[in-house]
C-alpha cells in the first residue's frame, strides 16, 4: 500500500506516457490515508485532566494526613503541655494567668519580642472586660497565634517558565539538609516533575555519597565531582547539564556551616553569582533548613544567611518529640519569610506542607480539657 513512495521512472524524451492500468487509481484519486499512530489531541487532554485531578485527591488527603500527623507529634511539645495546662479545668481569669502564659511561651522560644507583643494585647483587652471567663481568653490566644503564622504559611509554587526551577538549600551543620533534598525528591517526583540533584556539600565527609544514595532510592540524576571539589563548580556544571537534559527542577545542595564563618559564608554568594551567569533568575528559592530544636539561635543563623543568599523559604525540622515548637512563632515575626515545609520524623512522608490552623490547634485545642 506505499507504493507511492517508491521512485517513478522518468519517462524517455518524446514518449508517450503509459496509460494507466484497471488496477492504477486515476491521477486525481486521494492518496491512501496513513495509518494513525500515537494519541489525538483529546487523548492527551482528559489524561492530563485525570493527572490533575488524581494529584488534587492526593493533595487533599496528604492535608488530612499531615493534620493529624502534627496533632498527634506537637501534642507531646513542651509549648503544648505547657499551655494545656494552664487551661485545663476552669482556671481563674486574672492577672497571674497571663503571667504563667507569658512564661510557657518564652520557655518554649516563642521569644520575647513575639510574647510581649501578644501578651500586651490581651491585658489591654482583658482590662476592658472582653473576655468573660478564661475560655474567652483561651480562644483569643489561638486566634492570635494563628495571625502571626498564616501570613507566612506559602506553599513552594514551582514557576513553570524558569526550567530548571533551581532551589539552592542552606543551612548550619546537622539541620538535616541532605535528608530534606531526598524527601523533597520524592514529593516532586509524585507530583510529575524531573530533576537532578547538586552533590555541592563537598566539605563534609561523606556527604556526597549521603546524596547519592538518596538520589538512587528515588532514581534521580545526582551532579558530583567527589569531596573538596569547588561548590560553586559543581552548581554551575548540574546547572549546565539540567539545561540540556530538560530537567523540570535542579537542588543543589551545600556545605552546612556556622552562620559566622565569614568565609563560608561568601561561598554561599559565590554559589549564587555562580548560578546567575547561566540563569540570571536562579536560585529560583534559597531554602534555609532550620533546626527545630535551635531556639532562639535560629533567629541570629536566618539573619546570617539571609544576608549572605537572600533566604525566599524555611524548612522547619526536628519539630518531632521533645521540639519546644515555640521557634516559629519567632520566626515569622522576626522576619516574615515563608515557612514551606515543617519536618516531623525521618520518614519521607514526614516532611510536611506547613498548615498553620493544623499547627496552632495541636499547641492549643479549639477545646480545652475541662
Amino acid at each position: 500500500m506505499f507504493d507511492f513512495l517508491k521512485k517513478k521512472p522518468v519517462p524517455a524524451p518524446g514518449s508517450t506516457p503509459p496509460a494507466p492500468s484497471a488496477t492504477t487509481p486515476p491521477a486525481s484519486a486521494p492518496a491512501e490515508a496513513p495509518v494513525r499512530t500515537g494519541f489525538s489531541p483529546d487523548d492527551l487532554a482528559r489524561a492530563f485532566t485525570d493527572f490533575q485531578a488524581e494529584k488534587a485527591a492526593r493533595i487533599e488527603a496528604e492535608k488530612a494526613q499531615a493534620r493529624e500527623a502534627v496533632r498527634e507529634t506537637l501534642g507531646s511539645s513542651l509549648l503544648a503541655r505547657s499551655l494545656g495546662g494552664l487551661f485545663s479545668g476552669n482556671p481563674r481569669l486574672d492577672d497571674d494567668l497571663l503571667d504563667e502564659i507569658e512564661t510557657a511561651l518564652i520557655s518554649a522560644d516563642v521569644g520575647v519580642t513575639a510574647t510581649t507583643e501578644l501578651l500586651g494585647r490581651l491585658r489591654k483587652r482583658m482590662k476592658v472586660r472582653e473576655f468573660v471567663d478564661a475560655h474567652a481568653l483561651h480562644q483569643a490566644l489561638r486566634a492570635d497565634l494563628l495571625a502571626i503564622l498564616a501570613p507566612i504559611a506559602k506553599p513552594l509554587v514551582l514557576e513553570t517558565e524558569n526550567k530548571p526551577f533551581v532551589i539552592l538549600t542552606v543551612g548550619v551543620n546537622g539541620v538535616g539538609k541532605t535528608t530534606t533534598i531526598g524527601k523533597l525528591a520524592r514529593r516532586f517526583q509524585l507530583d510529575g516533575h524531573t530533576l537532578m540533584l547538586a552533590a555541592g556539600d563537598t566539605f563534609r565527609a561523606a556527604a556526597v555519597e549521603q546524596l547519592k544514595v538518596w538520589g538512587e532510592r528515588n532514581n534521580v540524576t545526582v551532579i558530583a565531582q567527589g569531596q573538596n571539589a569547588d561548590a560553586a563548580s559543581v552548581s554551575f556544571d548540574a546547572l549546565q547539564a539540567a539545561k540540556s537534559r530538560g530537567f523540570d527542577i535542579l537542588i543543589a545542595d551545600t556545605a552546612g556551616r556556622l552562620h559566622t564563618q565569614a568565609g563560608l559564608m561568601a561561598e554561599l554568594g559565590k554559589i549564587r553569582r555562580v548560578l546567575g551567569k547561566l540563569d540570571p533568575a536562579a536560585p529560583h528559592e534559597v531554602l534555609m533548613v532550620i533546626d527545630g530544636t535551635t531556639g532562639q539561635n535560629a533567629i541570629s543563623q536566618l539573619r546570617a544567611f539571609h544576608q549572605a543568599v537572600n533566604v525566599t523559604g524555611l524548612v522547619v525540622t526536628k519539630l518531632d518529640g521533645s521540639a519546644k515548637g515555640g521557634v516559629l512563632f519567632a520566626l515569622a515575626r522576626e522576619f516574615g519569610i515563608p515557612i514551606r515545609y515543617i519536618g516531623l520524623g525521618e520518614k519521607l512522608e514526614d516532611l510536611r506542607i506547613f498548615d498553620p490552623e493544623a499547627f496552632v490547634d495541636a499547641l492549643l485545642p479549639a477545646a480545652p480539657s475541662r
